[in-house]
Order: C-alpha cells, then structure tokens, then sequence
C-alpha cells in the first residue's frame, strides 16, 4: 500500500508540473475583430510581428439609386480609385512592421436618410468597419457622424458642407469639404468686383439642409456687403416646374440670383430660367454647374457660374504649399486627372469625384502620421493636420464648439463660356489668381 501510495503522489506531482507548464506557454498572437479595432485591436497591432498584415476595412453608403446618384457615384469612384493606389503601391506600413491595405464594405442607401443610421450601425457591428467615409449630402452625412461618434468610429465626410454637424460636441468627424457657410459668399466677392453698383439679389434654394445652410449664410453675408435681399424663395426638392418661382422672380425684378439645390433640380432651374429668358446679370447655383454634364444644357448653361470645391484647372502646387509654409502630400492635381480618367473610361473627375479620393488621402496621411491604427493616435494625427493637396489645403478646427470643421480649404468659382467651337466650355473665374477667364458679365 505504502508502495502504491508513493506512486500514486509521483504521478500527481509529475501531472501538476505538466498542467502548470501549460499554464505558462506562450500564447499564438491574435487580432480582434474589426469592431473593436478602434479600441482593442490597434492595441494588440502594437504587439503584432515585423512582417504582420492586416486589411482595414472602410465602410461608407452611397446613393446608388435615388436623386443623388449622380454626385455619390462620382465620390464612390474618387474613394475606389485611392484604395486601389494605395494597395497597388504595398499599403501603408505601421511603426511596428504590420503592412496594412484597405478594403470596403458599402450600402445602397436610396439617397434616403431614414436608412443611413441603421446602415453604418450595420458596416461598424456586422461588417467591422475600421474607419467611416461619410455618405453624399450634408444631411445624409449628419445622419451617419452620430453613429460614427457613438461607436467610437473616426470617419471623414466629404460630399458634406454643413457647418451644423460640427456644432454638436463630436470629437472623431473630420469635414473635407469647404463649409456652407462659405459655399456662396465668393460668388457675393466676385460680383462686387465686376460691378459694384448691383443691388438688388434674389435668392432660390432647395429646401434641404445643405442648400437652405448655404442660403442663410449668403443671405447674412450679402446684406452685411449692402446688398438687398428682394426675394429669398424655398423649394421642394423633386420640383420639375420651376414657373411659379421664376414669376416671383420677375416680379421682385432683381440683377443677380444665385442659390439652387443639387444636380438634378439645379440643371432644370437653369434650363428653364434661360426659357424664360430672365433678365440677370449674374446667375451663380450650387452643385450642378461645375458638373461636366451640365454642358448638355447648351446654350442655357452659358454665364451660369458655380461654386467648386475642386477643379481640374486648379493650380494647387508644391510651390504654393512652400509659399504658406505647409507641407505637401498626395499626387499632383494631373497625375489625379489622368490616374482617375484612366480608371473609368476617360471621365473627366468633377469635384465630387476628387472629394472622394481626398477623403482617402486624409485617412492615409492620419494613419502614416500616427504609425499606428489606434483611435486616439489617427484622431492626434487628424487634429494636427495642416497640409496641401490637390484638392486644396486641408485643416481642421480643433475647437470645441467647432470641432472637425474644415479650416483650411477654400472654394473656386468656375462659369461656363463658349469655347472656340462654340460650345459650353468651363471657366475658372474667381479668385483672380486661379482665373482662366474673365468672367462673362453680365450673363443674359
């Protein structure tokens, strides 16, 4: 029995070292799920071997049907072309070794913003979203920045020029659009050049967040300049018949109208006020005049002057990133043109197209800035930023009542003029140092 009972406790004691052994081997590093990447997983990134690779998924919706389709389309294919590059060219390396790529996870959201909420709840605890790119649209945008902020999630908006969503106190939503409240007051500068006797301006808006944000500030802007606001005329946005308005719009008799809404409604306003040959001196709407497409109007898209965030004559350079004392990053303003034109059958990018390839390039620099995909380092990396682009300097406010909103970008105005050919051919015309042409004054 004594016998026994001492093999018995050898073999207990033998087992105990082999369990306690076990108990202390080292564990297979692990990454989490994307969910809780802007948390816990860029934590364990840190740890990750030399050599490591990692996929950061960026999730967006965009307007594949519905009346923003046009614009949203043209971002989806900016946001794709920088993905694709970025890959192409190897990723983008962490301070630890890891090798990142991207990839995307994206919604059809009907240009409907009863659907964008529960659409980025889904690409952040389904999908596993890393990082968020703002739908098309300042209102479809503030939809999504709550549930952005909510689940911890930095994301970019572009497409987005509401100030509103910068007001509301969130610290991880990052704008890198010119914001409405300056949309149209260049347009109030450059016709105070041209003739500084116009008093009189009508304004006629759609009524949509974005549009109606853009109006009050110019209305502000153009009565703090003298100017007297004889009409100020809202819209539904599926309007087609544009009659009724234009009435009040003869009857107010004003020499300057500028306002207007997105791309469908703005391209029948202007068709139509040339219809009924509306005398103005200067006619200025948004979104839809720096559209190549609008040249389809013909002759009633002569005069028609449009606020840009962005166009291909831009002359944004390293010479003037060196002039103010900024930094320059990303690929020039051709090599976009010509990468983008070459992606998708030789479209000439419009500034919505360029907004989404912005968007990009303003994840990639916080990420290379920070070494790392951890919230707060990308978002250190986001409020420090002050460069030039392409697109334009980009810097965000990093006050709180501002927080995010974009500080350093700053519109360009172009109108379309009959080319050599006679057809409508566009036209940088305001500020005066990134002029193409004159501006052709007055329009009608």
């Amino acid at each position: 029995m004594k016998h026994h009972g001492s093999l018995m406790t050898a073999i207990l004691i033998a087992l105990a070292l082999v369990l306690a052994g076990c108990g202390s081997a080292p564990q297979a590093p692990t990454s989490g799920g994307a969910e809780s990447s802007a948390t816990t997983a860029p934590a364990a990134a840190t740890t990750a071997p030399t050599g490591a690779t990692k996929t950061v998924i960026i999730g967006y919706t965009a307007s594949n049907t519905g009346k923003l389709n046009v614009e949203s389309n043209r971002q989806s294919n900016g946001l794709n072309l920088w993905i694709k590059q970025i890959n192409e060219a190897g990723g983008i390396t962490l301070s630890d070794g890891t090798v990142i790529t991207f990839d995307t996870r994206s919604y059809d959201d009907e240009s409907n913003k009863d659907r964008v909420q529960e659409l980025y709840s889904r690409l952040i605890n389904e999908d596993n979203a890393d990082f968020l790119i703002s739908p098309y649209s300042s209102g479809l945008a503030d939809a999504s920045a709550v549930i952005a902020e909510q689940y911890g999630r930095i994301m970019i908006t572009t497409g987005a020029a509401s100030d509103d969503t910068y007001t509301k106190g969130y610290t991880l939503v990052y704008q890198a659009y010119t914001p409405a409240s300056r949309y149209l007051t260049g347009a109030i500068d450059a016709l105070k050049q041209q003739d500084p006797n116009v008093k009189k301006i009508a304004i006629v808006h759609e009524n949509d967040k974005f549009s109606s944000d853009v109006s009050k500030a110019l209305r502000a802007y153009a009565e703090a300049q003298g100017y007297e606001i004889v009409l100020d005329e809202g819209y539904d946005s599926n309007t087609t018949d544009f009659g009724p308005i234009i009435n009040k719009v003869l009857q107010a008799a004003p020499e300057a109208l500028l306002g207007g809404g997105h791309f469908q409604d703005g391209t029948t306003l202007a068709k139509q006020i040339a219809e009924k040959q509306l005398p103005l001196k200067f006619l200025a709407l948004l979104v839809a005049p720096p559209e190549p497409s609008f040249a389809d109007l013909g002759d009633a898209a002569l005069g028609v002057v449009g606020p840009s965030q962005w166009e291909t004559q831009a002359a944004f350079s390293e010479d003037a990133a060196k002039a103010l004392g900024v930094e320059w990053f990303g690929p020039t303003g051709a090599e976009f043109v010509s990468a983008y034109q070459a992606a998708y059958g030789g479209e000439e990018p419009s500034y919505h197209a360029a907004g989404g390839y912005i968007a990009g390039l303003i994840l990639q620099r916080a990420i290379e800035q920070a070494g790392s995909l951890d919230t707060e380092a990308v978002k250190a990396a986001l409020d420090q930023m002050d460069v030039m682009t392409f697109f334009g300097r980009i810097k965000f406010s990093t006050a709180a009542e501002s927080h995010g909103l974009q500080e350093g970008h700053e519109m360009v105005y172009i109108q379309w003029q009959a080319g050599a050919d006679g057809k409508p051919e566009k036209q940088v015309v305001w500020p005066n140092e990134a002029q193409t042409a004159e501006l052709l004054y007055p329009v009608r």
